[in-house]
């Protein structure tokens, strides 16, 4: 196997496909990045058995400028192949693989050789044969997982909560997440009639590698399902991920549909607030601020502490204010990453009393995009 490519593109593919590769395997192999050479691409994969990632460097396009002098496959130690490759010294490099897989990497004056592994004992990537395909925008569906995907649960006492759910049903796509302390649900209507339906659980972790792949060089990503691995195709670039197994809680229930108090307020000035006040509340064992609603001089305050430091104090005036007086504590770090899914839009935030979870939604549209969080007791 031998073959010569253009070492910046070589790099860009090389650090999606790195994405899946964990060192941390229980399987030896899949610490590897695994290389197919054809006369006409090449292929890269790297898996860490939940996360599959596979690439294609076509010979067509003159960006790559490669030439392939012998097809072939071989396994590399990802991690040194990956420094060496970024640390060699010309603009292009070759790669040549001779007896027993040892792997020759030149470029200038610099030559390395690797140790490879045979590829026979690599594992197979999972076949997807469905025929139904979602496409959604790429930016649309970077944007629903960023916005659900803070709600996901790190602890894995309860697995089905580290996934977003999925449901596509009537031609509309809905993705929620909840940790039991806060929840994300965001909704999109697909361009096309879409028949298919689909009840899914993506692991969090699956969707925030993908969504850093995702660039405007991907306009669109397709999605396709299978009974246990979901497949996103960008591009050249496939990505697979494992379903999580089981039922996800019915989260429509949690959400209130009616409320006592209400406050319009623009996100990015709400969150400021809220990012000084938890500049003191941080330092205090419980991480909590205070907020604290006036209808009749139609203010918010809020309010931190720390034992230790001090206390800070904020007033400010919404656009619109509601309602029944009201006290409400909450975790200021959920609150934050709520009030950033909504980047400057106005928002609505919906109380119904001091220990019921409340809502906040974009001002226009709020049916298709709700933050839920619950309150903490402080007395």
């Amino acid at each position: 196997m031998k073959f010569t490519i253009n070492r910046s593109a070589f790099i860009k593919e090389l650090n999606n496909v790195q994405r899946a590769i964990s060192s941390k395997t229980t399987i030896p192999i899949l610490t590897g990045l695994k290389l197919d050479v054809a006369t006409d691409a090449i292929t890269l994969t790297g898996s860490d058995a939940d996360i599959s990632i596979e690439t294609t460097i076509p010979a067509n396009d003159d960006n790559n400028t490669l030439v392939v002098e012998e097809a072939g496959s071989v396994v590399l130690p990802a991690r040194f192949f990956s420094e060496i490759v970024k640390k060699l010294p010309e603009d292009t490099m070759t790669v040549a693989v001779k007896d027993g897989f040892q792997t020759q990497i030149t470029s200038g004056a610099a030559s390395f050789t690797i140790n490879g592994l045979d590829p026979e004992n690599y594992p197979h990537l999972p076949e997807i044969d469905t025929t139904n395909t979602i496409t959604l925008a790429g930016d649309v569906f970077k944007e629903l997982i960023g916005q659900t995907v803070i709600a996901v649960s790190n602890q894995e006492s309860r697995p089905i909560l580290t996934g977003v759910h999925f449901i596509l049903a009537n031609g509309e796509f809905l993705a929620v997440a909840t940790d039991s302390h806060r929840l994300s649900q965001r909704k999109i209507k697909l361009p096309e009639a879409n028949n298919a339906d689909y009840d899914v659980i993506i692991p969090g972790k699956s969707l925030t590698e993908l969504s850093r792949m995702i660039g405007d060089d991907n306009p669109d990503v397709q999605m396709r399902l299978s009974e246990n691995q979901v497949l996103f195709v960008l591009g050249n670039t496939s990505f697979y991920s494992r379903l999580l197994e089981g039922n996800y809680p019915d989260t429509s229930r949690l959400i209130p549909k009616e409320s006592n108090t209400t406050v319009e307020i623009e996100a990015p000035a709400l969150s400021a607030a809220i990012e000084r006040a938890s500049l003191l509340s941080h330092e205090s064992r419980n991480n909590v601020v205070r907020f604290s609603v006036n209808p009749s001089d139609k203010t918010i305050t809020i309010f931190g502490n720390s034992p230790d430091v001090g206390e800070v104090t904020e007033q400010l005036q919404p656009a619109e204010l509601t309602g029944d007086e009201l006290e409400i504590s909450f975790n200021p770090d959920y609150m934050k990453e709520a009030l950033r899914s909504f980047g400057q839009a106005m928002i609505k935030i919906s109380f119904t009393m001091a220990l019921r979870p409340f809502t906040l939604v974009p001002t226009e549209e709020g049916e298709n995009f709700i933050q839920l969080i619950t309150p903490v007791r402080t007395f």
